[in-house]
């Protein structure tokens, strides 16, 4: 069974991980609205990916006789003028879910749920494969500069990659 401290900061987490899916639907909506459908179609993919990570919270919650909630979400606030920024956005967003993540495997030592530990050790390499492949694109984008021919090929190459396995893959964007 869950302690209340943790069922409640792995309910934080499922919010958390639902908004992410949110707002890279936001983004994925703006790239789609602006000619980059590559990158649309690379957002949208993340989009689900956050909604799997979610999921997954709230059956592991379910498992340990926790009560799962499903919360409202908050409406995505972007305000991305081009694609350059969608990535450092990404970047950035990727960061805060790897600090609520530590938080959250805080929370379990606090509260000597190793078992929850143990399981959140999935998140925590996803977080650290999403950081450095965020990390990676950031680099590429820089590389590409304003060249319009290299920003087409970067949105056709992107399409269909998640940002996990453009990590696992060594695949280069």
């Amino acid at each position: 069974m869950l302690s209340k401290k943790v069922e409640k900061a792995l309910n934080d987490q499922v919010k958390m991980e639902g908004n992410s899916s949110n707002y890279y639907l936001a983004l994925a909506c703006w790239a789609d609205s602006n000619g980059f459908s590559g990158v649309a179609d690379f957002m949208y993919q993340q989009s689900d990916e956050e909604r799997f990570h979610m999921l997954k919270l709230m059956k592991y919650v379910i498992e340990r006789d926790g009560e799962a909630v499903v919360p409202a979400y908050d409406k995505p606030s972007i305000s991305v003028k081009n694609a350059t920024e969608i990535f450092q956005d990404l970047y950035k967003h990727e960061v805060s879910v790897t600090q609520s993540i530590n938080k959250l495997v805080g929370i379990c030592l606090a509260e000597n749920d190793f078992t929850t530990h143990n399981f959140l050790q999935w998140y925590v390499s996803e977080q650290l494969e999403e950081e450095a492949t965020a990390k990676t694109i950031l680099d590429k984008i820089k590389l590409m500069g304003n060249d319009k021919s290299a920003w087409y090929h970067f949105d056709r190459d992107i399409a269909g990659l998640s940002v996990t396995s453009v990590a696992d893959s060594g695949a280069q964007v």
